[in-house]
């Protein structure tokens, strides 16, 4: 096992199957994040989304998916120039990952990819042992979605945030208020599989726990390109509240924790959860 791997493993408590297939995951976005890096990716695109929260602030939830935004719209981007540049990356910390390339059948301003790679024999990599390996079913395959909007709403900042593994390296993502923002819009206006996506709201929490400024303008924009705010005056703080109110009223609440529950490692932080409780963290919610 590559040196820089095992030092990476070293923050995790790993002792069931489930520990290190989690841990595999997390070791694997975070190589792939260099290998962007390396590519030259962070000029045009900012990271964003639950994995950047996770790995850049602390979120303590688990994530699956690596989320970009252009920096400024371009139609002509194409994902797939850095299938390559990952795999190697990937290939030289010793695992075989191949990444491909989605085909949609409709057209859409984001395009995805995924990074595939044999379970068991990943975890052969990073020394589980045989005993867990067993456990694993054949064949499984570890999939990790990378997508990213190349027609962004404008209006967002972004700064550098620095990684020190595997290596030292340097994502560009969204700010703070932004990344808030970018939240809100998905909580508010996300059809997910005609299911509440429980994560979103765990999301809030975290926000409203230790980040609690959300850039207005900056979701105006989200909702008008979505559709969802199609008013000439913009969106003032009094019709985003009651927006949001609105909204709280209405999610299933146990819906959200079953969807959740899978993600997060303390079960019991879901206990509170209730209409009421939503309604009087929304109110910690700062406007800038």
């Amino acid at each position: 096992m590559h040196d820089a791997i095992a030092q990476m493993l070293e923050k995790y408590d790993c002792r069931r199957a489930e520990d290190f297939s989690q841990a595999l995951r997390e070791i694997l976005q975070e190589i792939a994040l260099l290998g962007l890096w390396r590519s030259k990716f962070f000029e045009k695109a900012a990271f964003y989304g639950g994995t950047a929260l996770r790995i850049l602030y602390g979120l303590d939830r688990f994530s699956e998916d690596l989320d970009f935004s252009l920096l400024a719209p371009d139609e002509k981007f194409d994902l797939n120039i850095y299938s390559t540049s990952l795999e190697k990356e990937l290939a030289a910390f010793g695992f075989e990952v191949q990444v491909e390339g989605k085909n949609k059948s409709v057209e859409t301003a984001v395009q995805s990819a995924f990074l595939k790679a044999n379970t068991a024999n990943q975890l052969l990599v990073i020394k589980a042992g045989e005993d867990i390996v067993r456990q694993i079913p054949s064949g499984q395959v570890t999939r990790i979605k990378i997508e990213i909007d190349t027609d962004p709403p404008g209006g967002f900042e972004t700064q550098s945030k620095f990684l020190l593994q595997p290596i030292p390296f340097g994502v560009r993502t969204c700010k703070l208020p932004d990344l808030f923002a970018g939240k809100m819009h998905a909580l508010l206006c996300r059809r997910w599989k005609n299911r509440v996506k429980g994560r979103d709201w765990y999301d809030l929490v975290w926000y409203c726990a230790r980040y609690p400024e959300l850039h207005l303008s900056h979701l105006e924009q989200r909702m008008r390109q979505s559709g969802h705010w199609t008013a000439q005056e913009s969106l003032s703080e009094k019709a985003f509240r009651d927006i949001l109110a609105e909204t709280i009223d209405k999610v299933d609440i146990q819906q959200a924790k079953q969807e959740v529950l899978p993600f997060v490692r303390q079960p019991e932080a879901l206990e509170v959860w209730s209409t009421e409780f939503f309604q009087e963290i929304a109110h910690k919610i700062v406007i800038s």
